[in-house]
Formats: structure tokens, sequence, C-alpha cells
């Protein structure tokens, strides 16, 4: 198995913050890429894959890696 790095919280701030002025700046494109870089909570991804379905995340592009860290990374076609 992977082991992945657990992003702290300053560098979801940091990432956060970068986001932030691109969507001032009008970039909504570079904006959308760096918030799906933050790991979705766990708790958020559940509820999507319920509501939305595995293909809305999967197509995303979303950061899905604490979910698979708590899950499991077969959770997506469970």
């Amino acid at each position: 198995m992977l082991e992945t790095k657990t992003m702290t919280l300053e560098e979801k701030l940091a990432i956060s913050n970068k986001a932030a002025i691109l969507r001032k700046a009008g970039d909504h494109e570079g904006y959308s890429r760096l918030t799906k870089s933050i790991p979705m909570p766990p708790y958020l991804a559940k509820v999507a894959k319920k509501t939305m379905g595995a293909d809305f995340l999967v197509n995303g592009g979303w950061n899905l890696s604490e979910a698979e860290a708590e899950f499991g990374s077969d959770w997506l076609n469970r």
C-alpha cells in the first residue's frame, strides 16, 4: 500500500490563499484547479458519493486522499 503524505492545515490555507487571488483576478479555471487539489474531507466525500455518485468525484478531479485513507482505496467502488 502506498503511503500518502497528509496535507497540513498550513498547506491547505496557503493553497486557499493562492486560489482566492486567482479568483479575484478572474482566473476561475485556476481557482477551481487549486481548490480541488485540497483534500476533500472524508465526510463530504461520503455525502457527495451518496448524493451525486462516484463518477462525480472521479471525473471532477477532486483530491480524495483523505477519504481513501479513512475508507480504503476501493471505497468508491463499494
